[in-house]
């Protein structure tokens, strides 16, 4: 016998949401979604009338969702915001290049302007260039910290107000549960932020709109919605730390699904004891960006790869920082450090 939707009782439930085990059908589970991500925009005061927002575009589903979500609920709830799409080319043959096509087929679908900023334009560097010469097991750490900073350029080239990024619930969690394996408390105490306040001359306030949504109903939000997305991994992600973290959450959902905003509201209501020194935010020597050191992460990481170095940005090298900001040369015995990869 078939289950009928428990929200109307009238249409044949087509799927049971992972997040509230509720059988729904297709309308009702739409509109549950959709309504949710209204929620978290509204109490958590996301946005102002008026203001010019960047959706973060990879073409994966959690950006393909969320700009068509945007757009919804920007048209139903007259949120008055001008929407626009940035994506990041990070120069990755095989991957990014085919990702891009479907960010470009959105910007037809959703009808919204697109602007792109390439790694190679920003840094002079292509990621598959990069990988060549730091191999696969530190290559994200080089990635991530590259997208970030790339963003805020492309937003502050389309002078939005806002970025909003596709993370989802089991993105924070993870973020979670990697900064409490690392020990990181300053990340620990931010990361579970819905939105950052602008902190510093050339970044832009980010916000997370899909903060409360769990993967697997993105996933079958773009399914039933038959949205146009790019669902291959990253060809150089196998190794990521933040893999392993996602499999231990895995794990952890299969035995109980409320694991996911369990660790989530854990990483909220955490507080760091008085008396614990937090790094202070200050801005890079060189470019400008914030930091907490003399050098920003990327131009260190930048400076590596001009110098042949690719091991200066990964670890602690801050002693390191005043010398390179003072072009000074380094002695024999740390460049031989900072040579040696493990491939």
């Amino acid at each position: 016998m078939p289950v009928l939707c428990s929200s109307c009782a009238e249409k044949r439930a087509v799927l049971k949401r992972p997040k509230t085990a509720h059988s729904l059908c297709k309308e009702c589970f739409f509109w549950a979604f959709e309504e949710e991500v209204h929620q978290t925009i509204v109490s958590a005061q996301l946005f102002k009338h008026g203001e010019t927002v960047g959706i973060g575009a990879s073409g994966g589903k959690d950006s393909t969702v969320l700009a068509h979500v945007m757009k919804v609920l920007n048209e139903r709830y007259n949120y008055g915001l001008k929407l626009l799409l940035l994506s990041v080319d990070e120069g990755i043959t095989g991957y990014r290049d085919d990702s891009l096509e479907t960010v470009k087929r959105n910007q037809q679908q959703y009808e919204l302007p697109l602007k792109i900023v390439s790694y190679e334009e920003l840094y002079g560097w292509t990621m598959d260039a990069i990988v060549k010469q730091v191999g696969l097991k530190n290559n994200c750490t080089f990635c991530g910290v590259f997208r970030r900073q790339a963003l805020d350029r492309g937003a502050m080239m389309l002078k939005v107000d806002k970025i909003c990024t596709g993370h989802n619930a089991d993105d924070v969690a993870e973020t979670v549960l990697m900064n409490v394996l690392r020990g990181d408390i300053a990340r620990l105490r931010r990361c579970t932020a819905i939105s950052t306040s602008s902190e510093g001359e050339g970044v832009v306030p980010r916000c997370k709109p899909l903060k409360y949504a769990y993967e697997k109903e993105i996933v079958l939000y773009a399914y039933f919605k038959k949205l146009d997305y790019f669902s291959t991994e990253c060809i150089y992600s196998p190794n990521a730390y933040r893999g392993h973290a996602r499999t231990f959450l895995k794990d952890l959902e299969a035995v109980r699904p409320s694991a996911i905003m369990d660790v989530i509201h854990s990483g909220e209501n955490l507080s760091v004891r008085e008396g614990v020194k937090m790094p202070v935010q200050g801005t890079c020597g060189r470019c400008g960006y914030i930091s907490s050191q003399a050098l920003c992460k990327s131009c260190v990481l930048l400076e590596g790869l001009n110098r042949g170095l690719p091991r200066l940005g990964i670890g602690k090298h801050h002693r390191l920082h005043e010398k390179i900001l003072s072009q000074q040369p380094l002695t024999q015995e740390e460049e031989r450090k900072l040579k040696a990869v493990d491939f």
